[in-house]
């Protein structure tokens, strides 16, 4: 049996003494990395050591693994097409060249204004999306997941752009880190990061608007931000200028509590959280 289940929470940094309960097991079947002809052996090991991840010599005949496709590491599922991140075609391109630049909402979210690129921590950085579109903008980014599927996924992706032409300078701005956010930022000291950006994924309401397969099945395998309010009170201690939360436009607050401003678009919303003064203060 080579099949696994990883916890949302679980990261390398996690002590086997800590107790503290792991917010949510993923509900689908991970199985691990398949080696494939596009792939060499070393870095193959470097994915499998560095993420915890098992190493398969065949596919599976159900569930979830990872494989290189033409040199593309995706998630992969019999049911659907691959789930990849992507910095330097597609999408990414697009928004690159045509995204608005520092008007749009995410820059003005941040912070960004003339010469100022805050130093920004995506501290649930998924697939990378809104974290290389600040790097693109000119801020130091770091991205933080503690998902080991999706750590690997953006592991690939900053090794690709980092080869292109198009996007070395975009990717040489963005540094991963594979750690529990909220672990990690207790780490750091109080204002050592301008601004803290935070996207949790939660359960499907069904009031949203059906995403595609391959998402779907990607939120299933990384499972659920159910520990999103600890991480966002973390965030507020460590941050220096501000706290960003994205939602979609008529979703709940992340807590009880009501954010300092927002920044409201067709599709999405743009909670913002001033920095907790320190407790040395």
């Amino acid at each position: 049996m080579h099949e696994m289940i990883f916890p949302r929470g679980l990261s390398r940094q996690r002590s086997s003494a800590d107790n503290v309960p792991l917010p949510r097991l993923m509900v689908a079947m991970f199985h691990g990395l398949l080696a494939t002809p596009d792939v060499s052996p070393a870095t193959l090991e470097h994915f499998a050591a560095g993420y915890g991840l098992p190493c398969l010599a065949t596919p599976p005949d159900e569930g979830y693994w990872l494989a290189w496709r033409e040199g593309v590491l995706g998630l992969e599922s019999p049911h659907h097409g691959a789930v990849t991140a992507d910095f330097v075609g597609g999408a990414a391109r697009h928004r690159r060249e045509f995204g608005g630049g520092a008007g749009q909402p995410v820059a003005r979210a941040i912070g960004l204004k003339g010469s100022q690129r805050p130093q920004v921590v995506d501290a649930t950085a998924g697939l990378g999306r809104d974290a290389f579109v600040m790097a693109s903008l000119g801020c130091q980014v770091t991205l933080v997941e503690r998902s080991p599927v999706a750590a690997a996924l953006l592991d690939d992706a900053l090794a690709r752009a980092r080869l292109d032409p198009a996007t070395h300078e975009i990717a040489a701005r963005m540094q991963l880190v594979f750690a529990d956010a909220a672990d990690w930022l207790a780490q750091q000291p109080a204002g050592s990061v301008d601004v803290v950006y935070l996207d949790p994924m939660f359960p499907d309401t069904g009031k949203s608007a059906a995403a595609k397969k391959e998402m779907q099945a990607f939120q299933v395998v990384v499972g659920d931000d159910l520990d999103a309010g600890r991480l966002l009170l973390v965030a507020r201690q460590v941050a220096g200028k501000r706290v960003v939360v994205k939602r979609p436009r008529l979703g709940a607050l992340l807590t009880g509590e009501k954010p300092a401003g927002q920044q409201v678009g067709k599709s999405t919303r743009f909670d913002l959280y001033a920095p907790l003064p320190s407790a040395s203060a």
